[in-house]
């Protein structure tokens, strides 16, 4: 049986008081052999709380990954608002997002930029999670790989292929997000096929390469998805905010 990746993205959702109540849950549920058994080897679990609560996850996290959604690639300076890696290593975070469609879509993050953010946390030794995908007019109009690749290409453009065998990549079809669609698994195994593809020739091969689909994952679609050749895992997001309802997901898939 593949290892399965299952990262949980809050976005903009759960105070301290509902993480530490999360993370109570998370723990009780961990207990159950289906799932325990399967930790570290087979099932790598990762959520990535607002900035607010990354102190409260870690306090309770147990086996699980904590993580950020967002890092500026600068260690200082001024610049209002944002959070730098050194203040995310301090909490603990060993895993940071870069480029969700939400960073690209609502605050116009670029190619460019998103290529100094994967720099950044290389250097740093943390793992990226970075993500790509079209919006619903990009496929529509047979545009899907041609953004694969425009995304793909300038986001990696700064890194070695040895830098590159360390990211963990999602993909994300813009249009089934937050919006009860979904690809089919085999649109979702066909873009992420493509992309390991692409991939593979920027860096030293396929085999090491880890692509997560993110995009309405659910109970209900987990098994059908997970069990694609060419996807590892899932980026989800509605369905983390509970520990039953997240840990669903993986036990659909076995």
């Amino acid at each position: 049986m593949k290892k399965i990746y299952l990262y949980g993205n809050w976005k903009m959702n759960m105070t301290c008081g509902e993480t530490k109540d999360f993370f109570a849950k998370m723990s009780r549920a961990l207990e159950d052999e289906s799932i325990s058994g399967h930790l570290g080897t087979e099932l790598e679990i990762a959520v990535f709380p607002a900035y607010t609560s990354i102190a409260s996850a870690m306090a309770g996290k147990g086996r699980v990954i904590v993580g950020a959604q967002n890092v500026y690639f600068e260690h200082k300076g001024a610049f209002t608002g944002e959070v730098s890696i050194p203040m995310l290593s301090e909490l603990g975070c060993t895993h940071v997002i870069i480029g969700h469609s939400e960073r690209r879509q609502i605050f116009k993050e670029s190619n460019e930029l998103l290529a100094s953010k994967l720099k950044a946390v290389l250097d740093a030794g943390l793992t990226p999670v970075f993500c790509y995908g079209e919006t619903l007019e990009e496929r529509e109009s047979g545009e899907t790989f041609n953004v694969f690749r425009e995304q793909l290409t300038q986001g990696l453009s700064k890194l070695s292929k040895d830098e590159i065998e360390r990211i963990i990549f999602a993909y994300e079809p813009v249009w089934a997000i937050g919006t009860g669609k979904s690809a089919t698994s085999e649109e979702a195994e066909d873009a992420c096929k493509y992309s390991r593809e692409l991939i593979s020739k920027l860096s030293n091969g396929a085999e090491r390469i880890v692509i997560l689909y993110g995009g309405s994952v659910k109970p209900d679609n987990a098994k059908e998805l997970l069990s694609m050749p060419d996807i590892n895992g899932a980026l989800v997001g509605g369905a983390s905010l509970k520990a039953e309802s997240f840990l669903d997901i993986y036990k659909a898939y076995v």
